[in-house]
């Protein structure tokens, strides 16, 4: 039988500590000095990227056999976020909180779909997740993934390192 006083030591200590995120595949401990979620970005208000056309960013410095790797999905791990079904202010909300929880990953994969069902062709949630990155701060790159990885409806995202 455990006594009282035994099982009072098991919850105050038990109590002190985190628990370990199992899922994770980074085992790097968490940096205290997080970037705060971004909120400064604009919303789009025309459509002007179709779901067939290929999208590609990158700000000067970055590696072109990253991007090559990028571009033939030849990436380890990366968390992956499915804006199907979202507004326009519901992507962005959703984007800056996965790119928050998720800064210290090399890649993330945002899916935006190609925007089938949009009017003439033309997909506004992808225009808006290609704006939304363009002005990210942490956002160093993006391509359209390979067909295996959702092609023009998904990006991987290359993060700035922290």
């Amino acid at each position: 039988m455990i006594n009282e006083e035994d099982k009072n030591l098991f919850r105050s200590t038990v109590e002190k500590n985190a628990p370990i995120d199992k899922d994770s595949h980074n085992n790097k401990s968490k940096s205290t000095n997080r970037n705060e979620a971004f909120k400064a970005y604009s919303y789009i208000t025309d459509a002007d990227l179709s779901g067939a056309d290929i999208v590609y960013h990158s700000q000067s410095g970055v590696s072109p056999k990253t991007i090559k790797k990028m571009k033939r999905g030849d990436i380890d791990y990366a968390p992956t976020l499915d804006l199907h079904g979202q507004s326009v202010v519901e992507a962005c909300e959703s984007l800056s909180n996965f790119i928050y929880h998720h800064q210290e990953q090399k890649f993330i994969q945002i899916i935006h779909g190609k925007g089938y069902h949009s009017d003439q062709g033309k997909s506004i949630l992808k225009s808006q997740v290609v704006s939304y990155l363009k002005q990210h701060p942490q956002v160093m790159a993006f391509n359209s993934c390979p067909a295996k990885d959702g092609g023009t409806g998904a990006v991987f995202v290359l993060m700035r390192s922290t």
